[in-house]
């Protein structure tokens, strides 16, 4: 059974920095695509930032520069980097593997972590 833990939210104050974090278990494929994504009140996750198998990464235009995802494929977790953090950061964040399957992805997701930033 596949399972994401994200860890290391919190309350920053505008221009800080936090690190998130992303434990899993259960990976038994070579995922797709490694990401974090965030979650608005009353809005649909957003993508932050993908790392995809071949090492290429993307990141969300609005985080561009501040916000760096890495990917430890010795024990399977990730991280994501916040710096220069903004109150529009606030969000709930999630961890996300993609499983390859025959005829698209699967998506694994983990509870989330709070970030708030404060002005």
């Amino acid at each position: 059974q596949v399972q994401l833990v994200e860890s290391g939210g919190g309350l920053v104050q505008a221009g800080g920095s936090l690190r998130l974090s992303c434990a899993t278990s259960g990976i038994n494929f070579s995922p797709n695509a490694w990401g974090w994504y965030r979650k608005f009140p009353g809005k649909l996750r957003e993508l932050v930032a993908e790392m995809a198998r071949d090492g290429t990464s993307t990141y969300g235009d609005s985080v561009k520069g501040r916000f760096t995802i890495s990917v430890h494929n010795a024990n399977n977790t990730l991280a994501l980097q916040m710096n220069s953090l903004k109150p529009e950061d606030t969000a709930l964040y999630y961890c996300n593997v993609k499983k390859p399957l025959y005829n698209g992805n699967y998506y694994y997701w983990g509870q989330g972590t709070q970030v708030t930033v404060s002005s």
